[in-house]
């Protein structure tokens, strides 16, 4: 596997190395010395599964509390993926960083706990797994507007293709808003 900073620095892309032949192809996802050896030492705790149509956005969601860590890969289909630092105390806070999460190209994206997470879905349908370091806590769920201007995210949204978002995440709450309530320190 290659590990490889984006401009933040704690979040990461993981390319891994693929064998292939006739048959078709293996490899690794996961190995905890090799992330270890990355920096990246938390312990996964939960596994999900989240498939959607095109034009979807979910997101940008987050935990006040059990802040969970996400180490996400598409298996079928094609997102735009992003990630938000909540971090208060970091040269970082409130920008963002994105990519292609794709079965095609097979790149894991991990994002540390701190930071709001949310992807729009760019093919026909895409399925996502992902580990979490912390369990879902429903109370502790928050959003931050995913078209805040404040954070200021370049959406590649689909021409003439209709935005699928949930109310939840239609009622998001502003950066400036979460800054006074939620982030972290």
């Amino acid at each position: 596997m290659k590990f490889i900073q984006t401009k933040i620095p704690d979040v990461m892309l993981v390319k891994p190395v693929i064998y292939s032949d006739e048959r078709g192809f293996f490899l690794e996802t996961f190995q905890k010395i090799k992330f270890a050896e990355a920096g990246i030492t938390h312990d996964f705790v939960q596994d999900n599964f989240s498939c959607s149509r095109k034009g979807t956005l979910r997101g940008l969601h987050y935990q006040i509390r059990n802040s969970q860590g996400k180490l996400l890969k598409v298996v079928s289909g094609e997102i735009f993926d992003v990630a938000v630092d909540l971090r208060r105390k970091t040269p970082y806070f409130g920008k963002w960083v994105s990519t292609i999460l794709s079965a095609e190209n097979m790149v894991q994206m991990w994002i540390p706990p701190g930071f709001a997470h949310g992807f729009y879905v760019l093919s026909e349908r895409a399925e996502l797994l992902y580990k979490a370091t912390d369990y879902y806590a429903p109370e502790w769920e928050r959003t931050i507007l995913w078209s805040d201007s404040a954070i200021a995210i370049h959406w590649p949204l689909i021409d003439g293709y209709p935005l699928i978002i949930s109310d939840k995440d239609k009622r998001g709450m502003l950066l400036r808003e979460a800054l006074v309530k939620d982030v972290f320190d």
